[in-house]
């Protein structure tokens, strides 16, 4: 399935967001078949909170087309897109989002609103839950991580 190959490429950029430090999310452009933009979290290491992996993502398949408009193209996201991101993608006009694990505390393709049902500009086909247990198990394995202090003892969340 196409769909796949396109969500395993931004794991690949997720693994990378992880390598840096960043909240493990990747995500990829694509049209016809073509890989137009990529991109990871790099909000920490940039210390911009445009800094999210959709953002950069879709500008550079912007540049790649030299066009704003991302009509045709779908996005393949390894998080469900916060209320920034999925604005950025109906003012984009992408086609189509497709997104790994859902985001119960700010996803806005369905989990805490869904910001493409509003009738704005663009209306893109929503996709949840490819390769989810995946796309989670990278934001599991870096949360864990932050709660855990240098020592190896835990620190407890709020779910704890």
């Amino acid at each position: 399935m196409e769909d796949m190959k396109w969500m395993e490429l931004a794991i690949s950029e997720a693994e990378k967001a992880l390598e840096e430090g960043e909240v493990p999310v990747g995500a990829v452009v694509v049209r016809d078949g073509i890989l137009l933009g990529a991109g990871h979290n790099v909000r920490e290491s940039r210390r911009t909170p445009m800094g999210h992996a959709e953002i950069i993502a879709m500008d550079r398949a912007a540049r790649t087309l030299g066009d704003w408009k991302l009509k045709g193209c779908t996005l393949y996201v390894t998080l469900e897109p916060c209320v920034m991101c999925t604005g950025a993608c109906i003012q984009a006009r992408l086609s189509r989002i497709v997104f790994g694990a859902y985001d119960p505390k700010a996803g806005c393709c369905g989990s805490v609103t869904d910001l493409t049902a509003l009738h704005l500009d663009s209306e893109p086909d929503i996709f949840g839950g490819l390769l989810e247990e995946r796309c989670q198990q990278l934001l599991d394995t870096f949360f864990d991580a932050l709660r855990t202090e240098k020592d190896g003892t835990r620190i407890p969340d709020k779910t704890d």
